[in-house]
């Protein structure tokens, strides 16, 4: 068997509650063994996609999977920030050309993997499972042990079914939920009198007492939530800039003479996946003229176009890119535009 190196990882991914907390676990032990290894740390994100998703009955299922792989890759250079050149990271589809059915199928795909690229150590979520209904992990682990690869599941706590409403808050939530409400509470009152500060402490206290366990029960990152907010202090203007621009295109075709509109509903998947990006995203569009955002639905978005250069704009993927930006950071901007993912220019209706 080759030598452990936990600097080499194979992480198979499929859509799950856990995988974010999967893929830190990963980038964090491949950064911590980084310097331990003559070989390069990398990390190789692979997803298991079956010849039978890929041609015929479910067409998109290959679409989802490399979308679900972009995902990975911006969420594991976000975790890495200034040390992304310390870990090469991976992604790739695997078992596109073969009919995987039983554990040793997926089984025998990911170590022919983890061989062609020498990687030595699988790291599982532990709620990953390709087929969505019977549960492959446990003898899908056992028969990669048995091709001699060291095969671990990611310490990640497992949502509940049945999540409580209230919920264990950490103190540095508690300081946020103050801090947001009092600093709103100075903004409705207009002064910094004593009289308004104390208040506010107190009416700040009482919010953040009462609801510590049920707002802001996400594990708070004071680093990461500080450079979201730079970046969000760049995108207003751009988001500005980007309604004046429109402002004078719905101009022009109102007091044109022929009233040159060209009305369509589209539809697109954002390259966007929690729900701050997401409404965030359908927000912009709605606030630029020419745009409107009727219905979202996980990541398909539904827009009302009024223009051919408004629906140009939201296949373009400007907005999209600016706002992966803001929450995703400089990475993911590398993710193609709603056009150059689909090969066309969305679907009108």
């Amino acid at each position: 068997m080759v030598p452990v190196s936990a600097g080499r990882l194979l992480v198979p991914v499929s859509e799950s509650s856990t995988l974010r907390n999967t893929v830190a676990y990963a980038v964090e032990q491949a950064f911590e063994s980084a310097g331990e290894s003559d070989r390069a740390a990398s990390i190789h994100f692979v997803f298991p996609l079956s010849e039978r998703y890929t041609y015929g009955t479910e067409p998109q299922a290959a679409d989802e999977a490399q979308s679900l792989l972009d995902r990975v890759a911006v969420w594991a250079e976000e975790d890495l920030g200034d040390n992304a050149d310390a870990v090469e990271i991976e992604t790739a589809l695997v078992g596109t050309e073969e009919y995987l059915f039983s554990p040793g199928d997926y089984a025998d795909v990911l170590v022919r993997y983890a061989e062609a690229h020498s990687l030595d150590r699988a790291v599982f979520d532990p709620e990953f499972n390709p087929l969505g209904t019977t549960p492959l992990l446990p003898p899908l682990e056992n028969e990669m042990r048995r091709a001699g690869l060291d095969v671990e599941d990611a310490p990640v706590q497992r949502s509940r079914r049945s999540p409580l409403l209230v919920q264990r808050g950490t103190v540095a939530q508690f300081l946020a939920l103050f801090a947001a409400s009092f600093g709103f509470y100075l903004v409705l009152a207009g002064s910094l009198a004593t009289f308004e500060l104390v208040t506010g402490a107190i009416s700040a206290g009482i919010v953040a007492v009462v609801l510590w366990g049920v707002s802001l029960t996400t594990p708070l990152r004071p680093g990461r939530t500080v450079m979201q907010f730079l970046r969000l202090l760049l995108y207003i203007p751009y988001l500005l800039w980007e309604i004046a621009k429109a402002n004078l295109q719905v101009a022009y075709v109102v007091l044109h003479p022929d009233l040159p509109i060209d009305p369509k509903m589209v539809e697109f998947d954002a390259a966007v996946w929690s729900p701050l990006p997401i409404t965030t995203l359908a927000n912009s569009i709605t606030l630029t003229p020419g745009t409107l955002t009727v219905d979202v639905s996980k990541r398909q978005f539904m827009v009302h176009s009024l223009t051919e250069s408004s629906r140009e704009g939201l296949f373009g993927g400007a907005l999209e890119r600016a706002v992966r930006f803001v929450f995703y950071g400089r990475a993911a901007a590398r993710i193609p535009s709603p056009r150059e993912r689909s090969g066309e220019e969305g679907e009108e209706t």
